[in-house]
């Protein structure tokens, strides 16, 4: 049996197999570097959660040594303090605030949360696009290659 393979077949394949090899080294490389990003994720997320509850700790800690000093400060007699009147109303008003706050800090974890869910379904929106716009440009590489094999095939049986 004859093999009727030409030098030119053989270097076409060559280059083919070259090129994917290439393609496949390049893939899993990427695709190392994120496994590797992945597996620092976690120690991430939780060092910024602890920082967040020292940050909150160390909030709490100094109202409460504040409002400790200005109770001990007023009571020592020597400094005017807020007549009864006075008294009530601040109390009011400061409830008021806080009650405000505290809606608006609930609205706007609301938010952050809602607009977190819709990036991440954003990007499940962007990984299905990207597979469809793969597989259609797969899709018209291989036609493309194949018309173009055709061609090529019936050029050389012409010569």
């Amino acid at each position: 049996m004859v093999d009727n393979k030409s030098k030119d077949d053989i270097t076409t394949s060559t280059r083919s197999t070259e090129a994917a090899n290439i393609y496949d080294t390049v893939s899993q490389n990427y695709i190392r570097i994120v496994d590797e990003f992945t597996k620092a994720q976690p120690q991430y997320t939780q060092s910024v959660s602890n920082l967040q509850l020292d940050c909150i700790a160390a909030a709490k800690n100094i109202i409460q040594n504040m409002a400790s000093a200005q109770k001990t400060l007023a009571s020592n007699g020597n400094v005017p303090i807020a007549t009864p009147p006075y008294t009530n109303e601040f109390v009011k008003q400061s409830n008021e605030i806080t009650e405000n706050v505290v809606k608006a800090i609930h609205i706007n974890n609301q938010l952050t949360v809602n607009a977190i869910n819709a990036a991440a379904e954003n990007f499940r929106t962007l990984n299905r696009t990207i597979e469809s716009v793969t597989e259609f440009n797969t899709s018209a590489a291989k036609a493309w290659n194949s018309i173009l094999t055709v061609q090529q095939q019936q050029f050389f049986h012409k010569q």
